[in-house]
């Protein structure tokens, strides 16, 4: 089993930044495909971004990509996310996942076999 914590989610204002961090025990998750996604209000889970077992592949949706930047550390088993000019529109709550494998990019909630609690961040106009 993996256990995996957010942290670092918030109150910012339209502009400004956040980190995301994603902390992972139980089993290693270096030798996988790490995703976050998201979900506001009333909407479908959606990918935001994901980055291969080694990190030297990345992938964005197209919403989010320029401002958010997506890195890995594997001897600490730990995922982040940076985000800047963040817009309203980035409100939501936000989820770390471990891919089912290497496979990359992974880009729909199945192929991501475990998850975290989420952590909520919120972007104010």
């Amino acid at each position: 089993q993996v256990q995996l914590v957010e942290s670092g989610g918030g109150l910012v204002q339209a502009g400004g930044s956040l980190r995301l961090s994603c902390a992972a025990s139980g089993r290693t998750i270096r030798t996988y495909t790490m995703g976050w996604f998201r979900q506001a209000p009333g909407k479908e889970r959606e990918f935001v971004s994901a980055i291969s077992w080694g990190g030297d592949s990345t992938h964005y949706a197209v919403s989010v990509k320029g401002r958010f930047t997506i890195s890995r550390d594997n001897a600490k088993d730990m995922v982040d996310l940076q985000m800047n000019s963040l817009r309203p529109e980035d409100t939501a709550v936000y989820y770390c996942a471990r891919g089912n494998g290497l496979r990359f990019p992974a880009l729909t909630p199945a192929e991501y076999a475990y998850w975290g609690q989420g952590t909520q961040v919120t972007v104010s106009s």
